[in-house]
């Protein structure tokens, strides 16, 4: 019995991870300018969170049994390659003989790659990304080797293929022939040995092949065509003669009640249509000979190929072999009643057509017709097992038990069966498979499985139990689990073994049942095959093939590996074969009185490692430099003479020693792969992955134990695992790494589920911009996530939503501090090593000291909002507890002079779920306006929604009357007027937008038709927030985002998917314009933040809107892969939105332009008079002193004319003379 699946189901693992660096596509700069906004701070619930830089990034975790090719991406993420529907197991890159690539060889248990149909092997190309699948595998691939000698890839794993089980080879072109066809049982490792033969290592006892040959009746089973559809063409009209059906259950007697004939002397046709696909061996045909007519010449078309097959037969006239293709024989007189014919090709199909061309006497005909296939399978659609009519031992059958039904095959080999499973019926679902086991033996048993895309039904499967019996003596059956997940028709090979044959009180069986891991669950059966397996013997887990010889020779002891194999104790396991010099190490689950899980190879000796091997099984190996890397499920070496090597060890190959790695895993190891990292400065080296079912690094010397579960990093230039290195900048991954090589370039390319989270955060992150690229880092914090499910949340707003992670933050600079306040529901650590709740301080002015408040709040409390007032830090949200014996529901006040609560503390609020979400204190006073969720204070004093504290006399004041509901935002647009956005109703009017008019002492709904629904994130877009950003949810579910100005409002729409919720919006600075919009100024963006589903990309944690182009920005994940959440970005100073009057319409543009114009007109022509003036006084001209009116003639007598014009040609005029 071997269980055929190297790797669990893939648990998901987070991993601190060095970056690592190679070119990938990247996406445009956000542009972002920080610099007049001082420390900004990103707050949220997340434990990784990056930059989106590159095409290919995604935010979270969830491989729902994928996995994916992938390369390193420059900011340390992964970019996927091509991604496959199940697991990866092997790669290899293919090359030719003068070096260059051919492609990457993947190997797995997939049905699909990259979106293309492949079957457990294909070809990628690495430089177009084209998929070439590898066609005629069905069942696993678990080991490659790529010979670049011989450009050939050896396959190796549980699966048929041609006519070879477990092993075979590949060329351009198609599969090559290998002098032996396949082993018994499956392959695990391939590997070449330095004489250039081709190593295989696996569970098998002897060569083999698929086939029934070694069977007594070489037909193992009759294919079911009684629920064909059967037609034909040129039949007979006499009465019973020309029913095409009469002839699917045949019959050696000589009446005509199985006779079917064409019409005189007219060619004519056969035809059968099956509901499920088959492969032929052999064809079976009785000739009629009713008055004396008969079949002389025929042929077999397959579809849907509409192929014409090729037969061989024995003449029954020579007793010779013959041949025959498109013009058959078939004897009339012959000593036996029927004539076989066996295919020379195995073709599948599910439809034939048999032609008669030629015929004896008047007409042709036929008695009976079988067709035979080598396999036995078991329907779970009972009609298409062994046909009605058989007589000869039990038919295979199937039992269905719970609602199933029956779906069309579409592009499936059958029409299968169907089961939607909850949790009322999960116990009650099963399919039992039976099948026709007429001898015992060897046997291969393969489940079908049909795909996903047909019946678009990938999103409900899931995991289903395969539970195998096979011997009358089993104590208990045979159970493995599989993934239906499948998008294409997938063949899962579960088991390879003895199989008792079916007797009066047993009869072999495979059962599928739901595996209820999931509520609901959508499950398929289509069939099942054993396939009879013969073997040479001789062999116990390795074989040594020479690729140059035509032959095997049989006598196994000639090859040292052959035989080093049969010293070990019958039914060995080689998991793992690795070629290192002149040295082939073998590692898996075996022993003899030297060898122990793991051994070597060299000049044609076997010897053992230091310590006598490993005291239990080796599951995978990896070499590089002068060490051998292991993992597996052991604890120590077979002496016991080396401690700290728990599940995983280096063997030094010089020293012949074995070295601890650290005090190693918690948990098995599945694989040991490589990795390439930067983990020292601008250099990048080669670390080892293991990936397991661990959960933790054990403890060792000075080191505590590292949290990874799944996947653990080993650096052997630093001797240490990577999580120990403080000095290395750190990645959170989340998966694991089951494969990986290197390409001739040294490019690494990886597969697995494996995918990098960005930088390990938690809860809060520094934000710079440089040059229009964006920067995170972390802070000198530890933050974790709360310890359990806040209840809290905007009530009303954010229902679906429980609040947890760093919610928002303040700074306070007085008294010649920095401190950065952190407000949310988490856990931190204090410098001094206590542990902090919900409300955390750090002192960047006192070499950043990490502290808390005093005792008082309730470790449940959720704080949702923070104001700095003076030296009072005002904290509100669902708060509960007693601070200097005063209970604390919704406020709390914090004196930063004195690092304490302060002594006197507002009346608690009351009402339903008390929470407050925003506080915004009045500018020049003390008072402090507090919006949320609440009725009246403790004192009884009435102010729903919006109350104000004055801290000068601690006193609760009402708020104006007539508002009710939900506060999510408060705001000042001046120094009288609050903004409070929400879900809001003044004087009975619902309303999402209310103002407050503080001398008046009054509430004024703002009613706004474009906004849906109730408010739950608010941005100003001008200093008096007349324009503004608004975001919630709608009344029909959907996230709506709307800027609202004095007489507009534009929707931005189609930006956001269902799952999304904002929680934050600002209007930031850029330093870079875009294209002018009505949304924006060019040289700013809307940051919009929370937990998003942006349209054609999918989740983020924070978007930049240009007023075109809503693009992904931040993305952030949970340690559990899940997407995480930024709930505000906040900054050491304030984001001031320019003024409301910074633009006018096009008609007043064109005005003041117009009064520009004149205004430069009329200052051109005073500036003109003004210099005449000066350039006449510079002159001599002088005024002329007023006379009386009646002497005006007398002047005239004073200044002749002559004297006034006689000098206008002289160059150089003079004064008149007065």
């Amino acid at each position: 019995m071997h269980l055929l699946s190297r790797f669990g189901l893939g648990a998901t693992a987070s991993l601190m991870l060095a970056t690592s660096r190679v070119h990938a596509q990247s996406v445009p700069a956000p542009n972002l300018d920080l610099s007049s906004l001082g420390d900004v701070t990103i707050a949220g619930n997340f434990d990784a969170i990056a930059v989106y830089t590159s095409i290919g990034q995604q935010q979270g975790f969830d491989s729902n049994g994928t996995q994916s090719i992938f390369s390193a991406l420059p900011n340390g993420a992964y970019n996927i390659l091509a991604s496959t529907d199940a697991s990866i197991s092997a790669m290899c890159p293919l090359l030719t003989q003068d070096g260059s690539l051919s492609g990457l060889v993947v190997g797995g248990n997939f049905t699909s790659m990259g979106g293309v149909p492949a079957q457990s092997v294909a070809i990628l190309n690495t430089t177009t990304l084209e998929i070439e699948p590898i066609q005629g595998v069905e069942g696993i691939v678990t080991a490659l080797y790529c010979d670049q000698d011989t450009e050939t890839v050896y396959v190796g794993g549980a699966f048929e293929a041609q006519n070879s089980s477990n092993a075979i080879a590949w060329r351009s072109g198609g599969f090559a022939s290998l002098p032996f066809a396949g082993f018994d049982a499956p392959v695990s490792s391939i590997t070449r040995a330095p004489n250039g033969h081709i190593v295989f290592g696996g569970s098998f006892s002897g060569l083999g092949n698929i086939s029934s040959t070694a069977l007594t009746n070489p037909e193992s089973q009759v294919i079911n065509l009684g629920s064909a559809n059967i037609v034909a063409q040129g039949n007979t009209t006499r009465a019973d003669l020309g029913d095409p059906r009469s002839i699917v259950c045949p019959s050696n007697d000589s009446d005509t009640s199985t006779t079917f004939l064409l019409a005189d002397n007219t060619p004519g046709s056969w035809s059968a249509q099956l509901a499920f696909g088959f492969e032929p061996t052999k064809l079976r045909l009785w000739n009629t000979n009713f008055e004396g007519r008969g079949t002389r010449t025929w042929r077999f078309t397959a579809h849907p190929i509409n192929g014409i097959m090729n037969f061989t037969y024995t003449d029954p006239a020579t007793g010779q072999r013959a041949f025959c293709d498109a013009r058959c024989p078939l004897p009339q007189d012959s000593s036996e009643p029927f004539q076989d014919f066996f295919f020379v090709n195995l073709v599948g199909m599910n439809s034939f057509t048999i032609d008669i061309s030629d015929w004896y006497g008047a007409g042709g005909g036929l008695d009976g017709l079988e067709l035979f296939q080598n396999d036995i399978f078991s329907y779970a659609i009972e009609a298409f097992s062994d046909p009605v009519c058989a007589t000869e031992g039990a038919r295979s059958d199937a039992t269905a038990t719970g609602p199933w039904f029956t779906t069309p095959s579409r592009q499936s080999v059958s029409d299968y069966l169907t089961a939607v499973v909850g949790p009322t019926t999960v116990d009650s679902t099963s399919i039992v498979f039976e099948p026709d086991v007429q001898r015992s033996g060897n046997y291969s048993i393969v489940v079908y499985t049909p795909g996903c895309i047909q019946d678009s039904s990938c999103s409900a499967r899931a995991i289903v139990n395969i539970s195998v019996s096979l011997t009358a003596d089993a104590a208990d059956p045979f159970t493995t689990q599989l993934f239906q997940t499948n998008n294409f028709d997938k063949y899962d090979s579960v088991f390879q073994g003895y199989v008792d044959a079916v007797s009066s009180s047993f009869r072999p069986s495979v059962t599928i049942t739901a595996s209820g891991l999931q509520s609901d669950q959508l499950i398929v059966a289509s069939r099942i095959k054993f396939s009879f397996i013969s073997s040479t013997g001789g062999l116990n887990g390795l074989f040594d093939y020479d690729p140059n010889s035509d032959e095997i020779n049989i006598d196994f002891s000639q090859s040292a590996i052959n035989s080093a194999g049969m010293t070990l104790q019958p039914n060995a396991q080689i998991l793992a074969l690795t070629t290192v010099g002149d040295t082939i190490y073998a590692a898996g689950r075996f022993r003899d009185g030297v060898f122990e899980n793991i051994m070597a190879f060299a000049d044609d000796n076997a010897t053992s490692l230091s310590g006598g091997g490993l005291n239990q099984a080796v599951t995978a190996m990896y070499s590089t430099d002068d060490f051998l890397y292991v993992g597996g499920n052991f604890t120590n070496t077979n002496q016991g003479d080396v401690q700290g090597i728990n599940n995983v060890a280096s063997y030094d190959i010089s020293s012949n020693s074995w070295v601890a790695l650290g005090a190693g895993l918690d948990g098995s190891v599945d694989a040991v792969v490589p990795m390439q990292l930067n983990v020292s400065q601008g250099q990048s080296e080669t670390v080892i992955a293991f990936s397991g079912s661990f959960s933790q690094i054990e403890s060792s010397d000075s080191n505590p134990a590292i949290r990874a579960s799944g996947l653990a990093i080993w650096v052997p230039s630093r001797n240490a695992w990577l999580g120990s290195l403080d000095d290395v900048p750190r990645q959170a991954l989340a998966g694991q790494l089951y494969a990986a090589t290197f390409l001739p370039n040294d490019t690494w390319v990886g597969a697995g589920t494996l995918r990098s989270l960005g930088l390990a955060i938690s809860g809060a992150a520094g934000m710079s911009s440089a040059d229009g690229e964006t920067v995170l880092r972390s802070l000198p914090i530890s933050i974790e996530s709360g310890p359990g499910s806040s209840t809290s949340r905007k009530r009303a707003l954010l229902d679906s939503q429980n609040i947890t992670g760093v919610t928002g933050g303040a700074h306070y600079t007085g008294n010649g501090q920095n401190v950065t306040i952190f407000g949310g529901h988490f856990s931190a650590t204090a410098t001094d090593g206590s542990t902090i709740e919900n409300l955390m301080f750090l002192n960047g002015s006192n070499n950043n000291l990490v502290t808390g408040p005093p005792t008082g709040l309730d470790a449940e409390s959720t704080i949702l909002t923070l104001a700095v007032a003076g030296d009072l830090l005002w904290a509100g949200g669902n708060l509960t507890g007693r601070v200097n014996d005063a209970t604390i529901a919704g406020l709390v006040v914090y004196d930063l002079t004195t690092a304490a609560y302060r002594n006197v503390q507002p009346a608690s609020l009351e009402g339903d779920d008390v929470v407050v979400n925003a506080i915004a204190p009045q500018s020049g006073t003390s008072a402090i306006y507090v919006g949320g969720s609440f009725l009246r204070t403790s004192q009884d004093l009435s102010c729903p929604s919006v109350c104000m504290y004055d801290s000068a006399t601690s006193q609760w004041n009402t708020v104006g009357t007539g508002l009710d509901g939900v506060v999510s935002d408060l705001y000042w647009q001046n120094d009288k007027t609050l903004l409070a956005t929400g879900n809001l109703s003044v004087s009975g009017n619902s309303t999402s937008l209310a103002l407050y008019d503080v001398d008046e002492q009054e509430w004024t709904e703002v009613s706004n038709s474009a906004i849906p629904g109730p408010v739950s994130a608010f941005g100003p877009a001008s200093e008096d927030a007349t324009e503004m950003w608004v975001a919630g949810t709608a009344s029909n579910g959907s996230t709506f985002l709307v800027q609202v100005g004095r007489d507009h409002s534009h929707p931005v729409v189609d930006a956001f998917g269902s799952g999304t919720t904002i929680q934050g919006l600002q209007v930031m600075p850029l330093s870079q314009q875009h294209d002018a919009t009505d949304f924006l100024d060019r040289d700013r963006a809307l940051l919009v933040t929370g937990k998003l589903n942006i349209t054609g990309f999918g989740s983020a944690a924070a978007a930049l809107f240009n007023g075109t182009v809503m693009q992904p920005f931040i993305l952030a994940s949970t340690d559990d892969g899940e997407p995480g959440s930024i709930n505000r970005v906040f900054s050491s100073r304030p984001n001031t939105q320019r003024s409301s009057n910074r633009g006018h319409s096009r008609g007043i543009a064109v005005l003041v332009a117009l009064c520009a114009a004149l205004g430069t007109i009329f200052l051109i022509i005073i500036i003109g008079i003004i210099l005449n003036r000066i350039q006449r006084r510079r002159a001599g001209y002088k005024s002329v002193p007023s006379v009386a009116y009646a002497d005006k003639h007398s002047n005239i007598h004073r200044v002749p004319p002559e004297s006034l014009f006689g000098n206008l040609g002289a160059k150089s005029p003079t004064a008149p003379t007065v």
